[in-house]
C-alpha cells in the first residue's frame, strides 16, 4: 500500500474524533499483549523492522524527497531541511538504531530492589511498561524508528503523529515498523501512525484519547512543545528549549577549549544539544578568548558578543538582552567575560534551559564544583554537549531529552519509558 493509500484512510472529512478514539482503544488492548510479551519476540520484531528499512530504503529516500520538495517550496529554512532531509547515511543510522535498541537489556520485570521485612513479607519494586505513549514530533522522521523501537523495548504501545512536513517520510517507516511487529507475531497496532495530517489530532491526543494514552512526549520546535506543556491533561516528558552553554574556565586548556566550544556549537548547530553561549573566564581573557573566538569564525559562525569580546575581537556583532537567553540553532553564538565560576554558574542559572552546560578545565574542584551547582539536566566536564543524545549515553537511542525533575531527566531512553509496581509474598501475614 503506498503512503498516498495509506492517507486516503483518514480522507478530508472523516471524524476525527472517531477516528482518534479508535485508535486509543486499540493502542490500549496491545499495550496489554505487549506488556506481556517475551524479550525475544520483541527484539524478533525490531530486527525485523531494520531488515525492512533496509530493503525499503530507495522507496524511504523518494517519499522523504517529496516531503522535501515540498516544504523547499514553502520558503522552509536551511536548518529546518537539514532536520527534515533523510540520505542513505540516516537511513542506515535508522536501521542500526533499531538492532541496538534490539541489543539493550529489556528493562520489564527487571527488580529494582528488593527487601525483607521483620515480619517475613519479602517486598520487591518491578518495572513495567507505562502503558501507551503518545508522540507529538515535527520534521524529523528518524523519530518515527527512533520513539517506536524504545516504546517497544519497554513494552509500551505507541501513537506517532509526526509532523506534516514529514508525513510521507514518517509514514514509510512506519510501515517497515509494522512488518516487523507483524513478522515477530505481536500486534500491529503496538504502533500505530496517525494517518492525517488535520491538526485536530493533535489537541485530541493532549486530551488524552478518552484515558487510552498515559503519557505525552513532544519533540519539536518550542511552539510545539509549549503548546503541549500548556494543553495537555496528562503527564509530559520536554524540554522546552536547549539554551546550552560552554564555560571555558581559568584553568582550561587552551587547545581543548577551542576544540570543544566549535564541536559544541557547530558539529550540528540545528540539535537542541547544540551550545548557544560561551562564557570565558576573564583570568584567561587575554589568552583564550580571541583564539576561541576566532575558531568560531574560522568555522563559519557568527558571534554576538559582550562589550570585553568586542574590544578583543574585531567585527563582532554587540549582544543584546535577548541573546543570553536565544536558542539560535542556526551558526551564531552569544559571548561573555565573566567573573569567576560564581558568575558562570549564576548566569547559566539565569539564563540558561536546565538543559546541557559545560565545563572546560584542569581543576577538579572547579569541575566538581560546576557538576554539583549547575541544575541541568546534563552537565559535562572537558566534553562537548553534542554529547546530550540517548546513543552517546549508550541507551541505543532516545526521544528526546527531559528537563523536568519529575520520573525522567536527560535522554529518555528504554528504562525512563517504565514505571514500577510492588511484589510482595508473604506466607499469610495479617495486619494487626
Amino acid at each position: 500500500m503506498s503512503v498516498t493509500e495509506f492517507a486516503r484512510q483518514a480522507p478530508a472529512g472523516a471524524d476525527i474524533a472517531a477516528e482518534m478514539a479508535a485508535i486509543g482503544r486499540a493502542a490500549r488492548a496491545a499495550a496489554h499483549t505487549l506488556g506481556l510479551a517475551s524479550t525475544d519476540a520483541k527484539n524478533r520484531a525490531l530486527i525485523a523492522a531494520a531488515a525492512t528499512t533496509r530493503d525499503n530504503a530507495n522507496g524511504i529516500l523518494s517519499e522523504n524527497a517529496a516531503d522535501v520538495d515540498e516544504v523547499a517550496g514553502q520558503g522552509a529554512t536551511p536548518a529546518f531541511i537539514d532536520r527534515l532531509t533523510l540520505t542513505a547515511e540516516r537511513v542506515e543510522a535508522m536501521a542500526h538504531g533499531l538492532e541496538e535498541v534490539a541489543a539493550l537489556p529489556d528493562p520489564v520485570g527487571t527488580v529494582i530492589a528488593a527487601w525483607d521485612r521483620p515480619n517475613g513479607l519479602r517486598i520487591e519494586r518491578v518495572r513495567t511498561p507505562l502503558g501507551v505513549i503518545g508522540i507529538i514530533y515535527e520534521s524529523r522522521p528518524n523519530v518515527t524508528a527512533d520513539a517506536g523501537a524504545l516504546c517497544l523495548k519497554a513494552g509500551n504501545a505507541v501513537i506517532l503523529r509526526g509532523g506534516s512536513d514529514s508525513f510521507r517520510s514518517s509514514t514509510a517507516i512506519h510501515r517497515c515498523l509494522v512488518e516487523g511487529l507483524t513478522e515477530a507475531g505481536l500486534p500491529p497496532e503496538a504502533i500505530q501512525i496517525v494517518p492525517t495530517r488535520d491538526r485536530a489530532a493533535v489537541g485530541l491526543m493532549l486530551t488524552g484519547l478518552e484515558g487510552t494514552i498515559d503519557v505525552i512526549i513532544p519533540r519539536g520546535g518550542k511552539s510545539l512543545i509549549k503548546r503541549v506543556q500548556d494543553e495537555a491533561r496528562l503527564p509530559v516528558f520536554a524540554h522546552l528549549e536547549g539554551v546550552c552553554h560552554v564555560y571555558v574556565h581559568e584553568a582550561a586548556d587552551l587547545a581543548m577549549a577551542k576544540e570543544i566550544t566549535v564541536n559544541a556549537k557547530m558539529r550540528r548547530t540545528s540539535i537542541c544539544g547544540a551550545a548557544e553561549t560561551l562564557l570565558v573566564d576573564r583570568s584567561v581573557a587575554g589568552t583564550h578568548l580571541k583564539p576561541v573566538v576566532e575558531a568560531l569564525v574560522a568555522a563559519g559562525c557568527a558571534i554576538r558578543g559582550d562589550e570585553a569580546t568586542r574590544a578583543a575581537v574585531a567585527n563582532v556583532t554587540p549582544a543584546i538582552e535577548a541573546d543570553w537567553s536565544c536558542e539560535y540553532l542556526e551558526p551564531i553564538i552569544a559571548v561573555k567575560v565573566v567573573d569567576g565560576i560564581a558568575e558562570a554558574i549564576a548566569h547559566i542559572e539565569r539564563y540558561g534551559s536546565h538543559h546541557t552546560d559545560a565545563i572546560v578545565t584542569a581543576d577538579q574542584a572547579a569541575a566538581d564544583r560546576f557538576l554539583a551547582e549547575v541544575d541541568s539536566a546534563i552537565v559535562l566536564h572537558n566534553a562537548s554537549t553534542q554529547f546530550a543524545d540517548g546513543g552517546e549515553f549508550g541507551m541505543g537511542t532516545e526521544i528526546g531529552i527531559a528537563t523536568g525533575r519529575l520520573h525522567a531527566r536527560g535522554p529518555v531512553g528504554v528504562e525512563q519509558l517504565t514505571s514500577f509496581k510492588y511484589r510482595v509474598r508473604g506466607s499469610g501475614q495479617v495486619r494487626p
